[in-house]
């Protein structure tokens, strides 16, 4: 395979995972003030991704890939709220573990990658 052709198919992986980290930045975004349905339940959790490279063995070029999408284990944030038909019996209501600055430096990076 010429260079051109690998640079391309490396550059190709490389945007593909980055959209692809664009759509969980997105849904972490979407979601950052979905709480539980039900009183005490657990609110959205934060998804992850993380990356790797994979050998392709007919251009012999490492190429970038999708290695695992996760979630965040992090602690929810609560929020006194006894309004919500998420808020328990002392009306705190758990919030996702999203953080949007760190969302948005995300967003960004991916953009630019």
């Amino acid at each position: 395979m010429d260079s051109l052709s690998s640079s391309l198919k490396i550059a190709g992986s490389g945007m593909e995972a980055q959209a692809t980290r664009l759509r969980i930045v997105s849904e972490n975004i979407a979601n950052s003030r979905t709480t539980g349905d039900t009183p005490g339940a657990d609110p959205y959790r934060r998804k992850t991704i993380t990356f790797a490279t994979e050998l392709d063995r007919a251009s012999q070029t490492n190429l970038v890939e999708v290695k695992k999408l996760g979630v965040d284990r992090s602690d929810f944030t609560q929020e006194y709220d006894p309004d919500s038909p998420a808020a328990d019996e002392k009306g705190m209501v758990k919030l996702p573990n999203v953080n949007m600055l760190i969302e948005m430096a995300d967003l960004r990076e991916a953009n630019r990658s």
